[in-house]
């Protein structure tokens, strides 16, 4: 019996050479099994990332959702109540005794210097204020001016010294670096002078539109633009003149309706007001003659009415 299923076993073989030997049928002939059909194929080199591939919007793909990089537009009809709020602020303001009302940066340029020095510290204050209080920027620029705050003076300091002597600052190991870079482009490509037009200072590193339009009217005498910082974005927010998220944002709305005779005036108001009663965290609305016309400041009394305070 078992030598006629050998057979069979051998015969099945000759007449389909194409299969594959079983391990039993190995073992019966004395031949290697074939096992080509169980190899793995080798596996395929994947990228871990995808190719970045660049993408630019010139129209909106979706009229509902239009691409952050088209113009924003704001309405040009004023808020209700404006110009009152506008004669509050100023008589909250009257005494002028907030911080930036004498350690601002149009007070950090020195009195009788050349008046292209007096440009530069003007912007080289500006470079230094973000982010800064006007205490701590200030007492920065009296230790520049005392060390040489003009232009030769700026492009011989190391960045090492310098850096030393800004360290109070916030980011001044950046600013550091914006004010090298800056002093360099001045001599460079703008004749040892700093820019006259926005689009000029915007072009040195670590200016904004908000520090150049500052810039142009403390340095220049200029009034180009509404100079929006935090304090400007925030508290016009809060009063309901502008909803918008970034001060940039807010510059465009507010000069969109604001009278151009006033743009002078409200970034030293509401600095100040900011300092003084507005602040970030925990603002006055008990003492501000606004309070009833502000959403935010009627909306904080009401609820420490409900508090019982």
């Amino acid at each position: 019996m078992f030598y006629i299923m050998k057979r069979i076993t051998r015969n099945s073989t000759k007449e389909n050479p194409g299969r594959a030997t079983t391990s039993s049928e190995a073992v019966e002939t004395g031949t290697k099994p074939n096992l080509s059909q169980f190899k793995l194929e080798p596996k395929r080199n994947l990228h871990s990332k995808r190719t970045h591939v660049p993408v630019e919007y010139e129209e909106p793909t979706n009229p509902k959702k239009p691409s952050k990089l088209i113009e924003k537009t704001f309405a040009s009809s004023a808020p209700k109540d404006w110009e009152k709020a506008f004669r509050n602020l100023r008589e909250m303001r009257k005494d002028y005794d907030a911080p930036v009302d004498t350690m601002g940066c149009d007070r950090c340029a020195e009195d009788g210097a050349p008046p292209e020095d007096q440009r530069l510290q003007s912007l080289i204050s500006l470079m230094l204020s973000s982010q800064t209080k006007d205490q701590i920027n200030h007492a920065t620029m009296l230790k520049l001016r005392e060390y040489g705050c003009n232009l030769t003076g700026m492009l011989e300091i190391s960045e090492e010294k310098l850096g030393e002597i800004i360290r109070p600052v916030n980011f001044w190991k950046t600013k550091t670096k914006n004010i090298k870079r800056a002093v360099e482009m001045i001599r460079d490509e703008f004749n040892s002078d700093i820019p006259k037009t926005v689009e000029g200072l915007c072009r040195l590193p670590g200016v904004g539109p908000k520090m150049a339009h500052l810039c142009m009217k403390t340095a220049w005498g200029e009034i180009s633009g509404i100079g929006v910082d935090t304090h400007v974005h925030r508290i016009t927010n809060r009063l309901g003149w502008v909803k918008t998220k970034t001060p940039e944002d807010t510059r465009k709305a507010l000069e969109a309706w604001l009278p151009r005779e006033l743009w002078n005036d409200i970034n030293l108001l509401m600095v100040g007001f900011g300092q003084q009663l507005c602040q970030p965290v925990k603002p006055q609305c008990h003492n501000c003659l606004n309070s009833d016309l502000c959403p935010t400041g009627m909306k904080e009394l009401k609820s420490q009415k409900g508090k019982g305070k």
